[in-house]
């Protein structure tokens, strides 16, 4: 029976880890690309007798882990594949403060996590399957502040810009191939996760849209991550996916 490969990062947490967590409940070949692995996935993978594998990488070497994955994909063997799937889940917030107050490490590292790993990541994938014949997809993990300004998230707000535009690039390049990969940069809604924490306790003086996310979680109006995952996946799947290059799962 052939199998489903997707690949995915940011796995170790999050939605991140509940799309992994619900990939794994059908069977399928899953690459887990974090900074950490999680054990409770293997566990879940021995169950279902899906094939799982985790890298532990820092995606900030972006350029390192691309190339590896390349590799890996060239090993594969399209034959006992039924599709090809990448998603770009992985990102990172960093501290929530106006540009001027910014530390430039941490500056370099949103971004290169954010959007030059997917854009180096997406590369690999598609590069090392362009001869593949079985159908391929990207899938990036937008955001609304890739398409709303908001003051003191300049490094998340470009990323994600970024990432929406460089699908649209990449929608264009791929629609002149045969058998180009389908490809959408999809916000997936507001969920509950870490970075919600961090916004709704940042400093009020430095974040003037921290009361909005505090009462976004007092109201309880944040999708769960499992919930947010369930939708994600839904979409991934549907027959028309990447007719958008740029898409919100709430349309």
């Amino acid at each position: 029976m052939k199998t489903h490969l997707t690949i995915l990062t940011g796995a170790s947490r999050g939605m991140g880890l509940a799309m992994a967590e619900q990939l794994l409940a059908t069977t399928t070949t899953l690459l887990c690309i974090s900074r950490s692995a999680n054990p409770g996935l293997t566990v879940l993978a021995q169950r279902s007798q899906s094939t799982l594998t985790q890298w532990t990488a820092d995606l900030a070497d972006c350029a390192t882990v691309a190339a590896r994955l390349r590799t890996w994909l060239l090993a594969q063997d399209p034959q006992l594949l039924a599709s090809a799937t990448l998603i770009n889940n992985a990102g990172v917030i960093p501290a929530v403060v106006p540009l001027r107050q910014a530390d430039p490490a941490e500056l370099a590292h949103a971004l290169r996590v954010g959007l030059e790993a997917p854009m180096q990541l997406s590369a690999a994938f598609l590069g090392a399957t362009q001869d593949w014949t079985v159908p391929r997809k990207v899938l990036n993990i937008s955001s609304g502040l890739g398409r709303r300004a908001m003051a003191s998230q300049s490094a998340y707000c470009a990323a994600k810009a970024g990432m929406d535009h460089f699908t649209r690039c990449l929608a264009l390049d791929e629609a002149t191939r045969s058998n180009g990969a389908r490809v959408c940069s999809l916000a997936p809604g507001v969920i509950d996760t870490d970075m919600q924490v961090q916004l709704r306790n940042a400093d009020g003086d430095a974040f003037p849209d921290r009361d909005s996310f505090a009462g976004l979680h007092r109201q309880g109006q944040l999708t769960s991550p499992a919930e947010a995952a369930q939708r994600v996946l839904a979409f991934l799947a549907r027959k028309d996916f990447g007719t958008e290059a740029v898409a919100d799962v709430r349309q």
